[in-house]
C-alpha cells in the first residue's frame, strides 16, 4: 500500500509528525512518498529531536510533485485548511486524512495526537476491505470557451481586474438559463457548503450544513446586490463578465484565469469529488473556532 504524506510548508511541528508518521508507516509496511518540500525538510534534519526520526531511522525520504499523490492508495494532509486544499488539488480521487494543527480545520478532522493510530486504522481497513471509509465532498469545475480550471474545493470567484473603487465589471448571473442578477459589482463568488465557511462567509454569504447537497451563488459588493441564493448541487451556474477591460477567474484562491470581456463562465459540480478519509468532521465543534 502507498501512503504520500504532505506537511505544511515552513512548520516544524508538522514536518516532525510527518516524520513519525512515514515511520510507522514503513514498520506496517507501507509505502510512503512525501511531497517535495517536506522530503527536503525531512532530509535537512539533523537527526536531534523528532523531526530528525525519518532521516536519522529511515535514510533519504522520497519526495514527489503534489500532483503524483493521486497514484497514492491514501494521502495524509498535515497543518491546516490551506494544506489540505493544496494536498487535495494533487490527490484527485484518492482519499485525504487530514491533520489539524490548530487552525479552525474545516477540512481536518483528526487532532495532532490522534494522527498515527487514525493513519494506521485506515490502512489497515484498506487491506481489510478494499478501502478506506471516506465521505464525498463536491468541488466546483469552472470553464470559458477555450479554458478550464481545476475544481475547487472552497469556492470560485469571477472578478474585475481588481477589488474595490473603480475596480469591478457588470456581471450577469443566471441558474440554469434563469437570471438571478445583473448590474455592477466587485465580483460574484460560487462556493460549496465546504466553502460556505471560508470566503463566503466574508462576502456576508450563508453557513451551509455540510450534509446539504448544494452550492451558494453570492454577489460581491454589487451595488443592487441580491441576497445569497442557495442552487440545487446539480444546477448549472452561468457567470457573464462585460464592461470592464480584464478579468479573473480563481478556483480556491490558487489555480487564477485571466479573461478579457465579455466573457462566458460557466459554473457546475465536477465529476471527481473530494473523498475525505478517516474519522467524521465535528461541523458543530469547528464553528466555534470562528467566534
Amino acid at each position: 500500500m502507498k501512503v504520500g504524506i504532505v506537511a505544511q510548508r515552513d512548520n516544524r511541528r508538522a514536518t516532525s509528525l510527518a516524520g513519525r508518521l512515514g515511520v510507522r508507516l514503513r514498520s506496517a509496511d507501507a509505502t510512503v512518498v512525501f511531497d517535495e518540500t517536506t522530503a527536503d525538510s525531512l532530509d535537512g534534519a539533523d537527526g536531534d529531536g523528532d523531526d530528525g526520526e525519518w532521516s536519522a531511522v529511515e535514510g533519504p525520504a522520497t519526495g514527489v510533485d503534489v500532483d503524483e499523490m493521486a497514484s497514492c492508495d491514501l494521502v495524509v494532509s498535515i497543518g491546516g485548511d490551506g494544506t489540505f486544499l493544496y494536498a487535495a488539488r494533487g490527490a484527485g480521487s484518492t482519499p485525504i486524512v487530514g491533520v489539524n494543527l490548530g487552525e479552525v480545520g474545516f477540512l481536518n478532522a483528526v487532532s495532532p495526537s490522534d494522527a498515527i493510530d487514525a493513519v494506521l486504522e485506515e490502512v489497515r481497513h484498506c487491506r481489510e476491505n478494499g478501502g478506506p471509509r471516506t465521505t464525498d465532498m463536491a468541488r466546483i469545475a469552472a470553464s470559458g470557451a477555450d479554458w478550464s480550471l481545476s475544481p475547487a474545493i472552497n469556492e470560485v470567484v469571477v472578478h474585475g481586474p481588481r477589488r474595490g473603487h473603480g475596480g469591478g465589471a457588470e456581471f450577469e448571473v443566471r441558474v440554469d438559463g434563469s437570471l438571478y442578477t445583473s448590474g455592477h459589482a466587485d465580483g460574484v463568488l460560487v462556493a460549496t457548503p465546504t466553502g460556505s465557511t471560508a470566503y463566503n462567509l466574508s462576502e456576508d454569504g450563508p453557513l451551509v450544513h455540510p450534509g446539504v447537497d448544494g452550492l451558494v451563488v453570492s454577489e460581491m459588493a454589487g451595488e443592487e446586490s441580491m441576497p445569497p441564493l442557495v442552487v440545487g448541487a446539480d444546477s448549472e451556474v452561468t457567470v457573464r463578465i462585460e464592461g470592464a477591460e480584464s478579468g479573473v477567474v480563481v478556483s480556491d484562491g490558487r489555480a487564477r484565469q485571466r479573461v478579457g470581456p465579455p466573457e462566458l463562465v460557466t459554473l457546475t459540480r465536477a465529476d471527481v469529488p473530494v473523498r475525505i478519509a478517516g474519522p467524521p468532521r465535528d461541523f458543530f465543534g469547528a464553528l466555534g473556532k470562528l467566534a
